[in-house]
């Protein structure tokens, strides 16, 4: 089983959105899926009420409680457990990104967010785990300056995943009905970058590196 948190101590990021898309990419993959939601908002477990569909499996867990379930699914055969955390710096963030055998970051393309993804990153290499960035809510044209500076600016850092997630209607949609982008509009550029971002990221599992120090 491997547990992947989608992690940034900065509000906006549309981590929630990413971390339900990408573990609906990873079930139509044929992976056994889990998703723990430890944000106090909650937003994905009402999303998952919102969902015609059994699976996946959503539950709501408190950071102090988070320890004991990974070991109950352990002993369930999940592939893949995905966190969504809350959008800010806390105990609980750094409870999750210990837990996890890998760190996925998003980020906006903006000078503001670049610079809120340093404390994420520092946390993470404290706890001495691997990651990876993903260029989200970007605006349209692979060849956008912002989206080329940013992506180089991330890249110093640490691994960034090759295919941004422009801003799209569709995810938005998505998730007012309880779904996955893919599972909405299947044929989509939106799935289709968030299949390639779930591919990417289960290519960086099989061989990753840790983060450098911010």
């Amino acid at each position: 089983m491997k547990v992947l948190a989608f992690v940034s101590q900065k509000g906006g990021t549309g981590k929630s959105t990413l971390c339900r898309s990408v573990a609906i990419a990873a079930m139509e993959a044929e992976h056994s899926v889990f998703v723990l939601d430890l944000d106090p908002q909650k937003t994905t477990l009402d999303w998952s009420e919102e969902r015609q569909r059994a699976l996946p499996e959503v539950d709501a867990v408190r950071p102090d409680q988070l320890e004991t379930a990974l070991a109950t699914l352990t002993r369930q055969s999940i592939d893949y457990v995905f966190l969504d955390t809350a959008g800010r710096d806390d105990a609980g963030t750094a409870i999750a990104i210990r837990q996890a055998d890998y760190c996925i970051v998003p980020c906006r393309p903006t000078p503001d967010d670049l610079r809120a993804v340093r404390p994420t990153v520092a946390t993470i290499y404290r706890a001495e785990k691997p990651c990876g960035f993903v260029l989200n809510q970007t605006p349209p044209g692979r060849r956008s300056t912002r989206v080329q500076e940013a992506l180089t600016g991330l890249g110093a850092v640490n691994r960034v995943c090759p295919t941004p997630i422009v801003t799209r209607m569709d995810h938005q949609d998505a998730s007012s009905l309880g779904q996955g982008v893919s599972e909405y509009a299947p044929t989509s550029p939106a799935a289709e970058e968030i299949r390639k971002l779930w591919r990417w990221v289960q290519g960086e599992i099989g061989g990753v590196r840790h983060a450098k120090a911010a």
